[in-house]
């Protein structure tokens, strides 16, 4: 089946993407949804968290998330002037790999890391790998766990949270440990979920994280399936592990990972049984690194490590057709010793 392009459109023959003839599979599905709407979309899905972190952690943190998004905003559209392909700067993936690699630095980070950071992120995670739809994994999850290797001193620094105007200078902050750590200092389930701890930009408000998950639910721009899975799957292990399911649920970047990183398009598998699969396989990392790592935290590592494996998870769950219920069933008949119909 053929799609074409109005007749008052040039045609470009050199640009295979401005070719007039589209040739696709079918079923043809027409949306009106693009990457600009989504991005759009979570961005303000972040808005929350935003001002929550802003308002806790004062003009530093508004600093840090300024200078990732212009940074990796600014790193995309050099690239594609040096490339001389089109500017995808306005579909606002860029913007939003800033404001997720923002949400997991500590507010104390120097900008220049911050610049660092956003160059691995987009250069040489997104771009180098084709751009948008081709990264083998989350741009941001890949600049923090750079940043964490290389400044691993200045990404473990952190600060204790307070109320603050937006312009003010925290002068009251203290040096903190995150509540994962064995020398934190005992919070409550409810200062875990307000945000009053201590961690990175986008650690300290799960309220307002979960409260963009519900807009993008019911945009929607993601389903409830990585999120429920990588969630449940840490709340039932530590359970069983004899740990405190809603501390551990509510600490850390856990909330952040499971509703903004682990549910990208491009980095997690296409099904919804591989996404329950995905979910389940980034909890069950998540909590073996907080219960028997070196580290305190776990969750950039488990979503990089399962973005690895999504390819073969699509292969092992895939969609079944329709009408292709008798065929399936007639396979595992064969497989059982039996024979399949020919």
């Amino acid at each position: 089946m053929a799609l074409f392009k109005r007749e008052a459109e040039t045609v470009n023959l050199d640009n295979p993407a401005h070719n007039p003839l589209v040739l696709r599979p079918a079923p043809q599905i027409s949306s009106a949804v693009t990457t600009h709407i989504i991005m759009r979309d979570v961005l303000v899905a972040l808005a929350p968290a935003t001002v929550a972190a802003i308002a806790f952690f004062g003009v530093q943190a508004l600093l840090v998330i300024a200078t990732s998004i212009a940074s990796c905003v600014g790193f995309e559209y050099l690239w594609c002037r040096l490339r001389h392909t089109p500017n995808t700067c306005h579909d606002l993936s860029a913007a939003v790999t800033g404001l997720l690699l923002a949400f997991n630095v500590p507010s104390t980070l120097p900008l220049y890391m911050v610049v660092v950071g956003a160059f691995v992120a987009i250069i040489m995670t997104k771009e180098l790998f084709g751009g948008i739809g081709k990264n083998f994994a989350n741009p941001a999850i890949v600049g923090r766990i750079f940043l964490a290797v290389a400044f691993p001193v200045a990404m473990t620094t952190f600060v204790q949270p307070s109320w603050v105007l937006p312009l003010a200078a925290p002068v009251d902050m203290v040096s903190s440990a995150t509540p994962l750590a064995p020398t934190a200092s005992p919070s409550t389930i409810a200062q875990l979920f307000c945000g009053q701890h201590a961690g990175v930009l986008g650690e300290t408000s799960a309220a307002a994280l979960l409260l963009g998950m519900v807009f993008l639910l019911y945009r929607p721009v993601i389903t409830w399936h990585i999120p429920t899975a990588y969630i449940g799957t840490v709340a039932v292990l530590s359970l069983l592990a004899g740990r405190d399911p809603l501390a551990q649920v509510f600490s850390g970047g856990l909330i952040l990972g499971a509703i903004y990183m682990a549910t990208d398009y491009s980095t997690c598998p296409a099904t919804k049984r591989g996404k329950l699969v995905f979910g389940i396989g980034c909890g069950l990392i998540t909590c073996l690194i907080r219960f028997f790592g070196n580290l305190n935290e776990g969750v950039a590592y488990s979503i990089l490590f399962m973005n690895l494996l999504v390819p073969y998870i699509d292969q092992l769950t895939p969609n079944i057709p329709v009408g292709g219920e008798a065929i399936m069933a007639e396979r595992r008949r064969a497989k059982r010793g039996g024979k399949a119909d020919e």
